[in-house]
């Protein structure tokens, strides 16, 4: 019996040691909870609203300095807090009733102060403005001690097989043609990136 057991546990932790060399478990793991704990403890929002999901920045989140969160961790937070936000508004819900997909495109960070270690945050995610096949969110650091904007977040979220203006006006119960204007970072952006096409397109 206890030979049986062994070897079960040998198996089992073999199994476990494979997935994380060749997965990233935790990642997975983590949109698991994210999502779960939010159709448990969060109310649905409406798409016009503004989500918001918490995190600490732990000793797996530190820079080779060791004192404040590293740059990469900073995007790959914005994976959660982007997944809680389509969940809870429904939008989920339209892209897979729809048959299509949902991609990131870009991003843009601005960093304006750090994170330190131990610090507790929270992330919020909203919509600013879409067009016929584009979603663009944007999404802000906040740390609870000082309520102070640590990142703010930029996004362009394209779409494959989806009517977005179609799907926003069911969403928020407006006519297909409403939609918000542009904030104007988000106008400088647009016009940087298609200025950035145009210079490679010309390379290629």
């Amino acid at each position: 019996m206890a030979d049986h057991c062994l070897l079960c546990y040998s198996i089992f932790t073999t199994i476990v040691a494979f997935f994380y060399i060749f997965l990233d478990v935790n990642y997975f793991l983590r949109i698991v909870f994210t999502i779960g704990w939010g159709r448990l403890f969060d109310k649905r929002r409406k798409i016009d609203e503004t989500t918001e999901i918490y995190g600490i920045c732990t000793s797996q989140d530190l820079d080779i300095f060791f004192s404040h969160m590293n740059n990469a961790r900073y995007v790959r937070e914005l994976d959660f807090a982007r997944f809680h936000f389509y969940d809870r508004t429904g939008l989920y819900n339209e892209i897979t009733q729809s048959k299509g997909h949902i991609l990131q495109t870009a991003s843009n960070i601005r960093y304006r102060r750090t994170i330190p270690l131990w610090t507790v945050y929270k992330i919020t995610t909203k919509i600013v403005t879409w067009d016929e096949k584009t979603l663009f969110i944007e999404q802000q650091f906040i740390t609870l001690n000082d309520g102070f904007i640590r990142a703010v977040v930029l996004s362009k979220q394209s779409t494959i097989g989806l009517d977005v203006p179609k799907i926003m006006a069911k969403l928020t119960g407006q006519d297909v043609s409403f939609r918000p204007a542009p904030v104007a970072e988000l106008e400088d952006w647009l016009k940087y990136m298609e200025k950035s096409s145009q210079r490679l397109r010309k390379q290629e």
